[in-house]
């Protein structure tokens, strides 16, 4: 059935993940807002999507670094919409990161000062509305620190607490907050990187799930996209650290 009157924002919407979940509303109906750094780039892909689905898709500019123009942004974009979804994330090099501050720092503010800001930002209009849905896309890699990527881990894990906290705060007040960790995935992002089949999603998995989640045909407030690395993320927090320190993963 398609949705009447429903408007996702998507933050991201220049990414693999982005673009496949952007579809996904606009097949059901959905009017989407799309966001990304460059305003050609978006609207290349608002184009394509509405192409497809005849679904009304509009662009805005947003650079998730730039947070003191949230403020602005939100005051134009209308209507306030019924679901936000970021996707917004940069794995950056982890050796890189190791020499360089400043690297190091765009790793931290893109995966979670920017999006959480953003998020609390717009979970204040939901609250005052009394309705609404907030995904915030982590990662596996935040469950625990690891020495090849703890960088980016640790922006991850910043966010996870973050999205963990606002939905305790609005727990009963309408709004609810969700946590998807996609695990791998097969995007330009990991371009060139051996995954394991059994542990990588494509796309427009991960933007499947995050529909069924946010819309409400798949529960949880936590959720992996594939179901194995609930068990294998719990075997892996559950190592001693004596014995963790001694691994290279």
């Amino acid at each position: 059935m398609k949705a009447i009157g429903k408007t996702l924002l998507l933050i991201g919407g220049t990414s693999d993940i982005g673009r496949a979940t952007a579809l996904i509303y606009a097949e059901a109906g959905w009017d989407v807002l799309l966001t990304g750094r460059k305003r050609s780039a978006v609207q290349r892909e608002a184009d394509d999507i509405s192409a497809r689905t005849g679904a009304n898709v509009l662009v805005h500019e947003l650079d998730i670094l730039l947070t003191s123009r949230f403020e602005d942004f939100l005051g134009v974009v209308s209507p306030l919409p019924d679901t936000v979804v970021c996707v917004v994330g940069e794995l950056g090099e982890q050796s890189r990161a190791e020499r360089e501050l400043e690297h190091a720092a765009m790793i931290m503010r893109t995966n979670f000062e920017g999006p959480a800001l953003l998020l609390g930002l717009l979970a204040e209009r939901f609250a005052a509305r009394g309705s609404g849905s907030i995904v915030g896309i982590s990662s596996v890699a935040g469950d625990r620190g690891r020495a090849s990527n703890y960088v980016y881990g640790a922006a991850k894990a910043g966010l996870t607490a973050f999205l963990s906290g606002l939905r305790n705060r609005l727990s009963g007040s309408g709004v609810r907050v969700l946590t998807v960790k996609p695990g791998f995935v097969r995007t330009r992002m990991t371009h060139g990187m051996k995954l394991p089949p059994l542990l990588t999603a494509e796309p427009r998995e991960v933007a499947q799930t995050i529909f069924a989640v946010a819309e409400g045909s798949r529960g949880g407030d936590v959720v992996y996209v594939r179901r194995i690395w609930r068990p294998l993320m719990t075997a892996i927090r559950s190592i001693p650290e004596p014995i963790f320190k001694r691994l290279r993963l």
